[in-house]
């Protein structure tokens, strides 16, 4: 009497099961679909300002596919966000159909020039000419730097920022024996401001006369050099003094 091997029998059938249902789940997850969705058509769904993961499903979920087109520097997203989508948004495409997505890759920051040894004026037009601006302006003495040229800036040469960013520079005053502390001459008069001016060891530059309502006449309203400010000794000191008001002027008023 022969006995049937069941290990034999068995494990060609057990294959044969495995295939069979490996085939099945293709055809019910992949095959049948696409010939339910074979001809449909499906609606664009709106992604534009999305981080680009959550775009993605948004399309996946609606049948189609993502595809990243390409990164373009735009300030008016955040990185990683779409920014444009073709087809566009409500458009009536088939299903599987490809949505390419351009995404932001941010704001386009400016490497900032190299102030160092230059003038105010100079470093004004360099920042300008890069999209940027010169921000505060202070003074200190330098045994080392010429005077009216920049020492350091507040933020270093080749550092990238965003366009419109102010540049905070310090610039020379020459040597300290070189040097003094302009007098605060504001509100005084202008007999008293020519007084202390040349007491200090400065002279009276070019004077400004501006009407004011609420400040008698010949008084100091500004100066330039401001005050604390240090210079050259024997600088001249600009002013913009009160004027008396016309009484034409003011009878007209």
């Amino acid at each position: 009497m022969k006995f049937i091997n069941l290990k034999k029998f068995f494990k060609p059938l057990g294959i044969v099961v495995i295939i069979g249902v490996v085939f099945f789940i293709l055809i019910d997850s992949i095959v049948m679909p696409y010939y339910v969705q074979k001809g449909k058509t499906t609606k664009v769904p709106e992604t534009v300002g999305m981080p680009l993961e959550e775009a993605k499903k948004k399309l996946q979920d609606a049948g189609l596919e993502a595809k990243e087109a390409e990164y373009k520097t735009d300030k008016r997203y955040k990185i990683g966000t779409v920014t444009l989508q073709n087809p566009p948004a409500e458009s009536e495409v088939k299903f599987n159909r490809n949505v390419y997505l351009t995404v932001s890759g941010g704001e386009e920051l400016i490497s900032v020039p190299n102030l160092k040894g230059k003038s105010v004026r100079e470093a004004a037009f360099n920042l300008e000419r890069n999209g940027l601006r010169l921000g505060v302006i202070s003074y200190e003495t330098s045994d080392e730097i010429f005077a009216n040229t920049i020492i350091r800036q507040d933020i270093a040469p080749n550092a990238k920022v965003k366009s419109g960013n102010h540049i905070d520079v310090t610039v020379s005053q020459g040597r300290a024996t070189d040097s003094h502390t302009v007098p605060d001459v504001s509100l005084k008069t202008l007999t008293e401001t020519e007084k202390i001016l040349i007491e200090s060891g400065f002279q009276i530059g070019k004077i400004t006369y501006q009407t004011n309502l609420e400040i008698l006449p010949n008084t100091v309203l500004e100066q330039y050099p401001r005050a604390g400010d240090m210079v050259k000794l024997g600088q001249s000191i600009d002013l913009i003094v009160a004027q008396k008001i016309d009484q034409r002027t003011k009878d007209e008023n």
